[in-house]
């Protein structure tokens, strides 16, 4: 796919999914607008994406802030005068069986992963407005739509993730904005690594394909819903699990 010439903004990207993410958007001819909270120029992702020859952009922000929100895409105008692509990736967990969860933990997480997802996508519209078009892509999980014990907080901000891009699809259609949203499954990530082996083991048995996805399994999908090849998709829910789900 040629992303040559379009800008896109990847929140969450210093590791992981969203790592993949703004690295395929790279290697496809975008320039990429790296979100994460401290990221800079000393980070890997920054150093990948400028030897390919793309303009990389670090914005350190907090995207549950409105203000810190607002600096961003502020800057993705300044530096680029237009916003093409935009990926809600960037969430956060603070697990707890819900009876000991607290009201901190809680509110931690509908703020990032869902009030974020909120600010930023409400930001990014007016940009997009610029080149007549653009396409949100949005991260909701599996744990949004099946539930996970000890993640209460978490499945409700994705569930809830899942609800907010179909009306924004339906808000941002007339603009020529698509919004869709993404439910990953296990996928090996930094965060996966630390889970004991057998239970990975237990987990992949559950998996038809019998194995755990990777960030680029994830990276492939979010590169069709930026493309004019999914020109006519939008407030769809796709899932990448190996049919666990």
């Amino acid at each position: 796919m040629n992303f040559t010439g379009k800008v896109a903004l990847v929140t969450g990207c210093k590791q992981g999914i969203g790592y993949e993410i703004a690295l395929s958007l790279a290697e496809n001819g975008a320039d990429v607008v790296l979100n994460d909270v401290g990221i800079s120029e000393e980070d890997e992702i920054f150093k990948k994406i400028s030897n390919l020859g793309r303009k990389a952009t670090c914005a350190s922000a907090d995207i549950s802030n409105e203000d810190q929100v607002n600096q961003l895409f502020d800057k993705v105008k300044t530096e680029f005068g237009k916003l093409d692509i935009l990926v809600n990736n960037a969430g956060i967990t603070r697990d707890a069986i819900s009876s000991k969860m607290t009201l901190d933990q809680w509110n931690k997480v509908i703020a990032v992963n869902l009030t974020g997802t909120f600010l930023c996508s409400k930001a990014a519209v007016k940009l997009m407005e610029v080149p007549g078009e653009g396409a949100i892509i949005n991260f909701s999980s599996l744990a949004g739509v099946k539930g996970n014990i000890g993640q209460a907080n978490y499945s409700a901000s994705k569930a809830a993730v899942i609800g907010l891009t179909k009306t924004l699809s339906l808000e941002y259609a007339r603009k020529n904005v698509r919004v869709n949203a993404i439910a990953p499954g296990v996928i090996a990530t930094p965060m996966t690594e630390t889970i004991p082996d057998n239970v990975k083991q237990n987990m992949i048995s559950r998996i038809p394909l019998q194995r755990m996805g990777t960030p680029r399994d994830v990276a492939n999908v979010v590169l069709f819903l930026a493309s004019p090849e999914s020109a006519y998709v939008t407030g769809q829910l796709i899932h990448v699990n190996g049919g666990l789900y």
